[in-house]
This record gives C-alpha cells, sequence and structure tokens, in this order.
C-alpha cells in the first residue's frame, strides 16, 4: 500500500499520481495530508482512485465533520465500493494551514471506527508505538479493536525490532483478530526527510536518514534504504503489509509517487 500525496483539490493531479502509483502497488491510502488544508471529500477521492483501476483505502478524520457528516461519508464509500476505511481523530486546525477553520471532533478515532464497522466496512486505525505514554499505546488499540478495528497501521517506531514488540504484545491479547500494516519512510531528500521527522512520536530506524541524506544519489539511496526495511518489516509475524509514506514538498508529488512505485515493484519481484 503507498500514501497518496496529491496537489490538493486537483483531479487531474491526482489521477496522474494514481496512474504513477498503479504498477507497484496493491491499493491507495488517500489518508489525510499534512497542514490541514482544503482537500476533496473522501468519497470523491476514492472515486478518483478507483477510476484509474487501483483499489482505495479512505482516511477519514474527526477533524472537519461531526457524525452526521461523517455517517453521509460512510455510506458513499459503501457506495463506491471502498477497499477499506481509516479511520483518524485528526490533528488539530491550529497545526495546519487553515488556523481559521473551527475544530469538530465530535467523535474520536475509536467511536469513528465501531461507526464504520456497523456500516459494513473493512476499518483500519494507526498507532503511534513512541507516542506518550508509551505504555499505554498497546492497550488503546485493543479498546480500538473492541470497537470495531480489523487492522492496524503501525507507524514508524525505529526499525523492525520496536514494531515486533509491538505487535507481540497486542497479538497476545487479540490473537488474530487484528493484522497489522508497517509504515515504511520513503526518504528521497533533505525536505522529505525534514517534513517527515516533524511528525509527533514518529521515529526512524538509527542512521537511516543520515545514510540517505549522506549519499551521492539520496532518492537511490532512500528507495534501498525503504526496499530493505519494508523486507524485514514483511517478516515480522502478524504483519500482513506494508504502507510507503513520505512527504513531498509542494510540485514533487509525481516524482515521489514513481518513487514509491518502484519500491514496490522490487517488493514484489522479491517475493
Amino acid at each position: 500500500m503507498a500514501d497518496l500525496s496529491t496537489v490538493p483539490c486537483s483531479r487531474d493531479d491526482t489521477l496522474r499520481c494514481v496512474e504513477a502509483l498503479a504498477p507497484g502497488v496493491d491499493a491507495v491510502l488517500t489518508g489525510d495530508r499534512p497542514g490541514a488544508r482544503v482537500q476533496f471529500p473522501p468519497s470523491f477521492q476514492v472515486s478518483l482512485v478507483q477510476s484509474a483501476g487501483v483499489p482505495a483505502w479512505a482516511g477519514m478524520n474527526c477533524r472537519d465533520r461531526n457524525r452526521v457528516a461523517l455517517e453521509g461519508e460512510l455510506a458513499a464509500l459503501a457506495a463506491v465500493g471502498v477497499g477499506g476505511v481509516h479511520c483518524v481523530t485528526g490533528d488539530h486546525p491550529a497545526v495546519g494551514h487553515r488556523v481559521d477553520a473551527q475544530p469538530v471532533f465530535d467523535l474520536d478515532s475509536t467511536e469513528l471506527a465501531a461507526l464504520a464497522r456497523s456500516a459494513g466496512l473493512l476499518v483500519s486505525v494507526s498507532e503511534t508505538p513512541l507516542g506518550p505514554p508509551t505504555s499505554a499505546r498497546p492497550s488503546r488499540l485493543v479498546e480500538k479493536a473492541h470497537a470495531g478495528a480489523q487492522v492496524c497501521f503501525v507507524n514508524h517506531a525505529g526499525g523492525a525490532e520496536p514494531v515486533e514488540r509491538f505487535v507481540s504484545e497486542v497479538s497476545a491479547v487479540l490473537g488474530s483478530d487484528m493484522s497489522f500494516i508497517a509504515c515504511v519512510p520513503l526518504l528521497l531528500d533533505r525536505e522529505s526527510a525534514e517534513l517527515l521527522a516533524g511528525f509527533p512520536g514518529l521515529a526512524l530506524p538509527p542512521l537511516y536518514a543520515e545514510g540517505v541524506l549522506g549519499s551521492r544519489d539520496p532518492r537511490r539511496a532512500g528507495i534501498d534504504a525503504a526496499i530493505r526495511l519494508a523486507t524485514e518489516l514483511l517478516e515480522i509475524p502478524g504483519v500482513r503489509g506494508i504502507d510507503i509514506s513520505s512527504s513531498p514538498l509542494a510540485g514533487r508529488e509525481l516524482p515521489t509517487a514513481t518513487s514509491i512505485a518502484e519500491v514496490g515493484r522490487a517488493l514484489g519481484a522479491v517475493g
């Protein structure tokens, strides 16, 4: 799977990026763009992605819509045949580009997961193993699973070992009722590395960024590093897939999608 980063509210750019991703991924996560900028509604994003022949996994946040609007979006997603729904609480508008917007937060991610499951949809949530308080993270995920979540995206946790510890602890409680998708950071330049590093609670493996940014060809080094890390993560029991993520600056969305597809093709060739 791959995060979809496109020019906001651009149908043509969305389709170009999806077409670039298509040869290397099984599905696209429409996600919630950093910066809380104005963007297409999830159901319309999904319809665009799937019109290009790629299954879509819709990101839904509780920041911008009350429960009535969220129910409407979930109904629309079911109608267009979405692959899955990723439920997040969402960042406060104060940290984005629209500080004038009023936050909603009528629901949180756990309540949204229950609502999506009741709508008959495949439901995912995310957890950040290194986000404080770290000791509460496994129990938070167990609560989300009891609410209806079936898949967990494990955010960047500093390498394969911390991801394996987290997955093992949760699996000891939930067994096979929870599947895990491990997030893989794709660093292509210093700017994308700095943007990714700005997300709270996320950590890269030791010397990961240094190895990429210190290379003569950061793009090539970043792709190779992502392939190695993804291979390690896919060997963890309970991890059923990976999500390749990057944070391109404006204007670099399409080259980033092409690089993500290259990582996906390499992993597909391996196994």
